[in-house]
């Protein structure tokens, strides 16, 4: 089942989900490592290569599964969920997919100030914009770093209470996003 049910998610989906979250705590915990290298490391200038890649790539996947959404809209709420965690729930995904647009801009911005474009793995370049306005680098820098750190907190979080729903609840919030049969 490619699409998305009324009371499950489709290989696509799943697919984009686990891709994803995968994608931002790898790009997290790359980024965390990168800050503190010195100038002299051999990760120096290969570490923010790879950051830069995959986190376009993200931006590409990102792009692709909000679209995703609007073709293979996600499943109905599970009945047994109460009205304020099917609204935390709602505010949460839209807080995770805002988390994720903030990053992927303001790393473009951080990464073209000097208007260079940022080369994907040698197989394409993102043209630069430039420096749209003063000190952009770091602003963009700060709002990055401090994304970066509210949106981990989210994911630990939504996976938290994905864990909650299977273990305490005993429901089919975590066993759908495996794309299961229920």
């Amino acid at each position: 089942m490619l699409k998305n049910s009324s009371s499950r998610y489709g290989v696509i989906s799943v697919s984009l989900h686990w891709l994803m979250a995968l994608a931002v705590f790898a790009l997290f915990a790359l980024g965390f490592w990168m800050v503190d290298l010195g100038y002299y490391s051999q990760w120096y200038r290969t570490a923010p290569y790879w950051h830069k890649s995959v986190g376009i790539l993200l931006a590409i996947v990102l792009l692709l599964r909000i679209c995703w959404r609007f073709i293979s809209p996600p499943p109905k709420p599970i009945a047994t969920h109460k009205p304020w965690e099917t609204k935390l729930a709602s505010l949460a995904h839209l807080l995770l997919y805002l988390g994720l647009i903030i990053l992927v801009v303001s790393g473009y911005l951080i990464s073209t100030e000097d208007g260079r474009a940022i080369t994907v793995f040698d197989w394409f370049d993102v043209p630069a914009a430039g420096a749209l306005f003063a000190k952009q680098a770091d602003i963009a820098g700060l709002i990055h770093q401090y994304t970066a750190y509210g949106l981990i907190t989210l994911a630990v979080l939504h996976g938290l209470a994905a864990i909650k729903h299977h273990i305490l609840d005993k429901d089919h919030t975590l066993k759908r996003m495996f794309g299961f049969k229920l």
